[in-house]
């Protein structure tokens, strides 16, 4: 089906060719920042179904999108995430998929993953020091999810990166950890300010850091910044002759954060968020449930566009209706 690449173009001049589809809100972690409690089931897990995701993906992908990154909750519990894979990778157009996990399979499901089409990996770690991380996730798994990460490196995938929440408690001599870390490893460390959400309020206000703190850091340290690809994410990296790996961060409280976005996300439900920190969505499952309505579908997605906001509120403190990260995938 053809497109006009004029038509993932929304009202500011921003073009979209990244899809974050969220394949479910079940998480198994109990990350202090997101769900320190744990994920409690609220109502029916009625997610998208692989034939409704292979449906959706070719849809944007008809309207040249050439990224999928699957996201949760943690998109590998479900069952079916190799099949859920094999269908992505099936679709036309589609030349990178990634994931981002809490790495807790990695270690025994990452050349399937391989074998099954995903191309880029980020692994969410948000501290290296065994304690620290056991604390912050709820899980003393810091050496199960190491040992995967390493063996995603061996497998060869085209990009291995780790996130990692900048907090209070592990700002500074974290910085130090993973420059350490990264010297002969090739892997992207990109540290993510804490973002506020309807359920993190008070957390919020304890353990927010800026990442100009981190930026500082890397400029005094002799890191230098390197160029983005028009498909990237929202993070700046950074490298140094000395290190084998890279370092960078994803900074959503700095003025026009938002210019460059270059991406839409579909919940695990099958709604179009057209912002993380916006209400509400619009429908698509309608829409999937036969291979018929497709056109409907690619009309749909772009009609969608001109709602698309210049950018997010965060800085008045209004994140729109994210309970927590988990529920949309971050």
């Amino acid at each position: 089906m053809a497109f006009d690449a004029a038509a993932m173009t929304d009202g500011f001049g921003r073009r979209f060719h990244y899809l974050r589809l969220s394949v479910t809100e079940v998480c198994n972690f109990s990350c202090t920042y997101c769900l320190p409690n744990g994920w409690k089931k609220t109502g029916p897990l009625s997610f998208l179904t692989v034939e409704e995701i292979g449906r959706l993906v070719a849809g944007f992908s008809d309207l040249g999108l050439s990224k999928v990154r699957l996201t949760g909750g943690e998109p590998t519990v479900r069952k079916d995430f190799d099949a859920i894979l094999r269908t992505v990778a099936a679709s036309p157009g589609v030349a990178k998929i990634a994931v981002t996990t809490n790495g807790w399979n990695l270690a025994r499901q990452v050349e399937g993953w391989r074998a099954s089409g995903l191309t880029h990996i980020n692994l969410s770690i948000d501290s290296i020091d065994p304690q620290v991380f056991h604390r912050i996730t709820g899980h003393d798994k810091l050496g199960q999810v190491l040992t995967g990460l390493d063996r995603a490196l061996e497998e060869g995938f085209s990009a291995v990166k780790v996130n990692a929440v900048l907090l209070r408690e592990t700002a500074e001599a974290g910085f130090d950890d993973w420059a350490r870390f990264v010297r002969d490893r090739p892997v992207s460390v990109r540290f993510i300010e804490l973002m506020k959400t309807t359920e993190n309020d008070d957390f919020f206000t304890r353990h927010h850091v800026r990442a100009d703190r981190f930026r500082a850091w890397l400029d005094h340290n002799g890191w230098m910044p390197t160029p983005r690809a028009f498909d990237a994410g929202p993070a700046f990296e950074y490298r140094h002759p000395d290190h084998a790996g890279a370092l960078g961060f994803i900074a959503p409280y700095a003025p026009g954060f938002c210019d460059s976005c270059n991406r839409l996300r579909v919940t695990a439900r099958g709604k179009l968020r057209l912002c993380l920190f916006g209400d509400g969505g619009v429908d698509l499952r309608e829409l999937l449930q036969n291979d018929d309505d497709r056109e409907a579908l690619t009309r749909r997605i772009v009609s969608s566009l001109g709602g698309k906001a210049a950018g997010h509120d965060l800085a008045s403190g209004r994140s729109g209706d994210l309970k927590n990260l988990a529920q949309l995938g971050g």
